[in-house]
């Protein structure tokens, strides 16, 4: 294991307290203390630090019982923005948001998956961020840092996609390809371990320390926080339990191997599901999956039993996949999230949780909650945005207050995602 530095120490504090203020929204210094478990010394270098660098604010001073004005504190929102970027392979959606982790401006768009070339998608990227910018009314100096998470294995150290199944990459230099097309720093990573860490900042992590993140949609895999900490593994791989087997000798999986739980909880999966159950259905006749998963939920809206069985055939696999993951964790809970799960999530939660206590040992059965995530908006791109707020942290030699700060007072919000 590698040895913890005073630096990787002194970064985790830090983080700890922004963590205690995203939650709080203001706080005093012996607030953040008695919220981090952080001695009231730490927090308040740390705090002298961040304010300095213009992230940390006052927030209005109130009557400390006879002593000196306690002062409450608030992350800026006029610091700096930050971008999340979610690339799927159906889809490009980007978020930027401000200091404080509210929306400002947003851009999508659809991806036709045979439309990866890494240089295209580069530019690509970096043409929808300059979109979302307009939409913010900020200027790309507003923006400090990106973040853009990558299906398949991705190395963030050395910024490299390993491997990405479905476009055929392999040891693809994506990060240099972004930043050079974006012209800023970015970070990349696996949506895995995104919606891991938005669940640890902004969801069941700040109440519990034990959490799986599942994500259902075109591919299918778990973010994992164990006592808190993010979970990586040797390889940053950790949490691919889409490509653990399933059903032995199982449907062929995408990733070359037999009965995995992707290949029947993905989206392909879904509808290789529904061929079973009414090959002539017609749900089969177009090959765009977002429409397909809408139109299941109209199905089962509207009482069609090919719809229902497939609901009923999916949640018992669900049951069983999940099943696996909670005995091999324990977790306190288990988040649900993903575009599948925000259209057909309600009813197919319903069926697994029948489902489920047939497949978990009754202790971690009792000890697990299983519900639909509660982080706002796209966590993928909340995920990202996070890590790239702990990369400007990171910086050597982080800039004091100046620009920026005149840059984003005059951004213009948008009433339709601000605060999401």
């Amino acid at each position: 294991m590698k040895k913890r530095t005073s630096k990787d120490i002194r970064n985790e504090s830090r983080f700890a307290l922004l963590r205690g203020l995203y939650s709080l929204h203001t706080a005093t210094r012996q607030e953040l203390a008695a919220a981090t478990g952080l001695s009231f010394a730490t927090i308040a270098n740390i705090v002298g630090e961040l304010v300095d660098v213009g992230v940390l604010v006052e927030a209005g001073r109130e009557d400390s019982g006879g002593g000196r004005p306690v002062t409450r504190l608030r992350i800026s929102p006029d610091r700096g923005a930050l971008v999340g970027v979610d690339i799927a392979e159906t889809y490009i959606h980007v978020d930027i948001y401000d200091l404080a982790l509210d929306v400002i401006g947003q851009a999508e768009s659809d991806l036709p998956i045979d439309e990866n070339d890494p240089s295209s998608l580069a530019r690509r990227v970096a043409g929808l961020i300059d979109e979302a910018a307009a939409a913010a009314g900020i200027p790309r100096e507003g923006i400090l840092r990106v973040g853009v998470s990558l299906p398949g294995q991705v190395d963030p150290q050395r910024g490299v996609s390993v491997f990405a199944p479905n476009w055929d990459w392999h040891e693809v230099r994506i990060q240099s390809l972004l930043s050079e097309a974006i012209g800023l720093p970015v970070d990349v990573d696996n949506p895995l371990r995104a919606i891991a860490i938005a669940e640890l900042w902004f969801g069941a992590g700040r109440l519990v320390d034990n959490v799986a993140t599942v994500n259902l949609g075109t591919g299918v895999g778990a973010g994992l926080a164990v006592g808190g900490d993010l979970v990586r593994g040797t390889s940053n791989t950790a949490g691919e339990w889409g490509h653990t087997t399933l059903i032995f000798g199982g449907r062929l999986c995408r990733c070359g191997r037999q009965g995995c739980v992707e290949a029947y909880l993905g989206v392909p999966g879904l509808q290789m599901t529904m061929a079973e159950v009414n090959a002539s259905h017609d749900l089969l006749t177009g090959d765009r999956q977002r429409e397909f998963v809408s139109d299941v939920a109209k199905g089962l809206a509207e009482g069609d039993p090919d719809c229902i069985e497939l609901l009923e055939v999916t949640g018992r696999y669900f049951a069983a996949a999940l099943g696996n993951l909670i005995n091999f964790i324990n977790p306190d809970h288990v988040s649900v999230l993903g575009w599948t799960a925000k259209v057909l999530g309600p009813e197919l939660l319903k069926v697994t949780q029948k489902h489920l206590p047939n497949e978990v040992l009754p202790s971690a059965g009792a000890a697990v909650r299983v519900e639909l995530s509660t982080v706002p908006g796209n966590s993928v791109t909340l995920g990202m945005a996070t890590f790239a707020l702990e990369g400007f942290l990171e910086q050597v030699g982080l800039p004091s207050r100046g620009p920026t700060n005149r840059l984003m007072a005059s951004r213009k919000r948008s009433p339709e995602v601000a605060g999401a």
